[in-house]
């Protein structure tokens, strides 16, 4: 994990980071859920494993081409952010309602397969929507770890959200990502220089075409959205309405789908520590919709 390079001017991290909470709340999904390329790869779209998995998200060529990303001799569409993406949400979409939008059971299907997960609900005899990992007994102990990860990286993020100097660190602009099809160009190259785009940041941003490309379709990439100019990123907040905006109740908050703890807590400037306690949860708590919290 490698969360310190959202900080990074260098780094490509936090616009991709930005472009997955877009991605994810745009479908309804958690936003902590943009935190699993961090486990997964440090958030380095061109990462690939020994074991096989590769991209961004780490996907196994199986469950990648089952989502509809293009894998073929020359071009493997696991290394295109914007079409790993666009099938991780596919598939987290699936695990979530899979298991009645409880966000950690998700999680450990991502990691271990939703049918390992599955298996193991049913042999504890185990309602998706109230189980929390303990209760799901039989996996991997790397498979609950994950949740851990998970939830210790949204802590270390959301604590140091609240220090000056990274927060200073992010507080500057950064091009907002759009996924666009790179039509008429047989080369990233040939489609940079007629569109006025940077050559060696779009390949750094889509490594899939970097030495690759698709056949028979234009494909996917992940480019500065400059018809709609930069956008300044102050803090690694997925939810950044800022407290008492207007048609904004700070006194409760009914949790929609896609709600977490975190999510609601960044939103309105309080931690989730203090939203727990306020709502006399637990951290391992699951957030049903239409659940009215306190938040005074």
């Amino acid at each position: 994990m490698h969360p310190g390079t959202l900080g990074d001017p260098h780094a490509n991290t936090l616009p991709l980071f930005g472009f997955v909470v877009e991605s994810l709340r745009q479908a309804g999904l958690p936003t902590e859920f943009a935190l699993i390329p961090f486990i997964e790869s440090g958030y380095a779209p061109g990462a690939r494993s020994k074991a096989g998995p590769a991209g961004l998200w780490q996907f196994i060529a199986v469950t990648a081409r089952n989502h509809g990303v293009r894998i073929e001799a020359g071009y493997d569409g696991r290394l295109s952010p914007a079409e790993s993406t666009r099938a991780a949400v596919s598939y987290l979409k699936t695990l979530n309602n899979m298991f009645d939008g409880n966000w950690r059971l998700t999680l450990m299907a991502y990691n271990a397969g939703e049918y390992r997960v599955l298996q193991a609900l049913r042999r504890n005899g185990g309602n998706a929507a109230d189980a929390t990992p303990a209760a799901v007994k039989g996996l991997p102990s790397l498979t609950y770890n994950y949740v851990e990860k998970l939830h210790a990286l949204a802590c270390l993020l959301e604590d140091a959200g609240q220090q000056p100097q990274w927060r200073a660190s992010l507080g500057r602009t950064v091009p907002q990502l759009r996924a666009m099809r790179l039509e008429d160009a047989r080369s990233l190259d040939a489609w940079a220089h007629g569109n006025g785009a940077d050559a060696v940041v779009l390949r750094q941003l889509n490594p899939a075409l970097a030495g690759g490309w698709p056949s028979r379709v234009a494909p996917w990439a992940l480019v500065p959205d400059t018809a709609h100019g930069p956008v300044a990123t102050q803090a690694p907040a997925p939810d950044r309405t800022p407290p008492g905006a207007a048609g904004v109740d700070t006194k409760t908050h009914t949790v929609r789908k896609g709600d977490s703890a975190w999510s609601i807590a960044r939103r309105y400037g309080v931690t989730t520590r203090q939203l727990l306690e306020m709502n006399d949860l637990r951290v391992d708590s699951v957030l049903r919709p239409g659940m009215v919290l306190r938040l005074q």
